[in-house]
């Protein structure tokens, strides 16, 4: 099979939730056997998602994809798992910063949490944050009135809350005119900003510059609006098969429910390009 030097043009970025993983978290045989044989002819895979490094990690492990950087904090970052380092961070301005702290005491009701470069800080309440880090004990700091929490290295801001209040917090930040931010929906019940021009997509990009790999030989895929710059950025957007209609519309590939190996499907669909 002559696969092996085409596939080693190829960067390949999937989002965890929802598309690498099934409905119930796991990871289907499918997509893993897929992942092995795509690395095994050439091909680079990594993760894309917006979780920090130490929410990753355990997701990135299981494959034998340690030779490439994985996208964290929904493009804020690189993270290369084997040098255990951020390759590339982009922080938030001074000026998003403060947007951020303007709606956080504009919505007291909401949960404000500051995913930063190496820790989360939970402001609020914190019942919604400390959701947030149980799952996977991550290592966090709870500073109840976001103007104490230190004013470096914000990745993104996520206010969680209520749908009915996260809404109110998604019309604010939509009604100012070009602000210094990416804004993004993550869930009902949460809504995100990161610095501007910085997503899934832009870290995908940067990643392929670094390793030498031509934008038309970028893909991605995902399930949730989270992923709809990366799946406009790349050279070849998918989507899984339960994924909105407005992914569906920009994705090139439209694979099966993640549940029946989404991945397995958009892999193939690279490989058979390439046959």
């Amino acid at each position: 099979m002559e696969n092996n030097k085409s596939l080693s043009q190829w960067l390949v970025a999937s989002d965890i939730d929802g598309t690498l993983n099934n409905k119930l978290r796991r990871l289907p045989e499918r997509n893993e056997a897929a992942i092995k044989r795509f690395v095994s002819l050439g091909g680079r895979f990594t993760l894309a998602s917006g979780r920090n490094p130490q929410s990753m990690e355990k997701h990135f492990k299981r494959l034998p994809i340690d030779g490439t950087p994985a996208v964290v904090i929904n493009g804020a970052g690189l993270y290369d798992f084997k040098k255990k380092e951020m390759v590339y961070f982009s922080a938030m301005s001074d000026e998003g910063m403060r947007l951020a702290i303007e709606a956080a005491k504009k919505f007291p009701t909401v949960d404000v949490i500051v995913v930063a470069k190496d820790i989360i800080y939970i402001t609020g309440s914190g019942w919604f944050g400390k959701m947030f880090v149980a799952a996977d004990k991550l290592y966090h700091k709870h500073i109840k009135n976001i103007d104490d929490v230190p004013k470096e290295n914000w990745g993104k801001v996520i206010f969680s809350g209520i749908p009915f209040h996260i809404s109110k917090v998604k019309k604010h930040f939509e009604s100012m005119s070009d602000p210094d931010l990416t804004l993004m929906s993550s869930s009902v019940a949460s809504f995100e900003i990161l610095a501007k021009n910085t997503h899934k997509g832009t870290a995908v990009m940067k990643l392929a510059e670094m390793l030498g790999i031509e934008p038309s030989h970028t893909a991605a895929i995902g399930d949730y609006f989270n992923d709809f710059d990366m799946l406009k950025t790349v050279g070849v957007p998918a989507c899984c098969g339960q994924a909105p209609k407005e992914l569906k519309e920009v994705s090139q590939f439209v694979a099966c429910h993640c549940n029946k190996g989404a991945v397995a499907d958009f892999l193939e669909y690279i490989e058979s390009r390439e046959r």
